[in-house]
């Protein structure tokens, strides 16, 4: 008999679509896909070659649960000079993945039946975690006239005597919005105040189109006690299937998830870590170039869509996405149970585009497309929606 907790998680919804699309592909169907949120960039060969050195050096032994201390001074020392926060290598654990670090944080601060404040939209898999863990996830409703941020008011609201946590997503995925310093100061003041922590998922912090990036953390030490910072080099490196996250936190956290790590999994690949560890000392005239090439597609992006009616679509100032409002295609779709996963279930099996229904990430009248994709795809892409819409007419 399985675990009562697998009855209150629902499956990746993202995950479902890349299955499918590669079950398409494997039938020998062509599939446009901007649908999963992967640089279509390849890992820098710096980062590649450190790899490779490593395992002819065999540097491939057990080392420690929280990760390589070269990595760790690599982390600290890139804290520092891009984040303009000081911490110390005992304050930093190495993980599979931000998704596994964003696991060890909650298991290390939730109690059953603690709640964690998640603003909506959110990144698809906040919610289940927090419930796999026996967590409640609180899903807070934000305002598209403020770019889906967070309000200091729309905190407030939610906060009680059992919230624990708040998860910041910045930039944001699905809707690209980027914080400001001045939007972040009340919201952390609040958590300082009530006592909350802040989940500082940065995954996509190298990936901004404007302003300089602002790290929560770096706003006061009293930001930095309260904030668990998720980072890691899947977006910035184009290093996904490599797996490799950290968080950044107290020395009483950080101990608490490396014990949770070292039981759970001991640590990442030692040869992921050598090649990470090449990538953030190395390899940011490659980063600055996927930047480069995101921020040219996105005012394309931008042109397209103006130029299509029914459809808005918050402007994203950063990471690699763009959330379409499509509740003006509503009255075609009387009596169904959700409109984004109708639509884009029709776009897949009839106009073979793969992109992500809204309803993954809490809003049911929008979906999610990635720019991570050359311009030809992308071109296709958004004719397709726009042919599906004309003929909806």
């Amino acid at each position: 008999m399985l675990a009562k907790r697998t009855s209150i998680i629902s499956p990746s919804v993202t995950i479902g679509i890349s299955t499918k699309v590669k079950e398409l592909k494997r039938q020998g169907i062509e599939v446009t896909s901007l649908s999963i949120g992967e640089p279509d960039f390849f890992t820098p060969d710096k980062a590649k070659k450190a790899a490779i050195d490593a395992i002819n050096a065999n540097k491939t032994k057990y080392d420690a649960a929280s990760g390589l201390l070269e990595l760790k001074e690599a982390i600290v020392n890139k804290l520092k000079r891009d984040n303009q926060v000081i911490y110390t290598t005992n304050e930093i654990v190495v993980t599979s993945g931000a998704k596994h670090a964003i696991s060890n944080a909650l298991l290390a601060i939730l109690d059953p039946g603690d709640q964690v404040i998640i603003p909506k939209p959110y990144w698809t898999s906040y919610p289940e975690m927090v419930k796999l863990i026996n967590g409640q996830p609180i899903l807070v409703d934000t305002m598209a006239e403020n770019s889906f941020k967070l309000q200091a008011n729309e905190l407030l609201d939610h906060v009680t005597d059992k919230t624990k946590a708040l998860f910041i997503t910045n930039p944001s995925n699905p809707t690209g919005a980027v914080y400001s310093k001045e939007e972040l100061e009340p919201i952390v003041n609040i958590c300082i105040e009530k006592g909350i922590y802040i989940l500082a998922d940065e995954i996509y912090e190298k990936i901004i189109f404007g302003d300089t990036f602002t790290s929560i953390a770096s706003l006061s030490d009293r930001a930095k006690e309260i904030t668990i910072t998720i980072n890691g080099l899947s977006k910035s490196a184009s290093m996904t299937g490599w797996r490799l996250g950290y968080t950044a936190s107290s020395k009483t956290l950080a101990t608490a998830m490396s014990s949770i790590q070292g039981h759970l999994v001991s640590h990442p690949s030692t040869i992921t870590q050598w090649a990470a560890v090449e990538a953030i000392n190395n390899c940011e005239s490659d980063t600055q170039n996927m930047v480069s090439t995101y921020n040219s597609r996105r005012d394309q992006v931008i042109k397209m869509f103006d130029a299509i009616e029914d459809v808005e679509i918050i402007k994203p100032d950063g990471a690699f996405y763009t959330f379409i409002n499509i509740s003006k295609l509503r009255p075609y779709f009387n009596n169904v149970e959700s409109l984004s996963l109708e639509v884009c279930n029709i776009l897949l099996d009839k106009y073979r585009l793969a992109i992500v229904p809204g309803i993954a990430f809490g809003l049911d009248d929008y979906v999610r497309i990635t720019y991570a994709a050359d311009m030809k795809t992308i071109e296709t892409g958004i004719d397709k929606i726009k042919q599906f819409i004309d003929d909806l007419k």
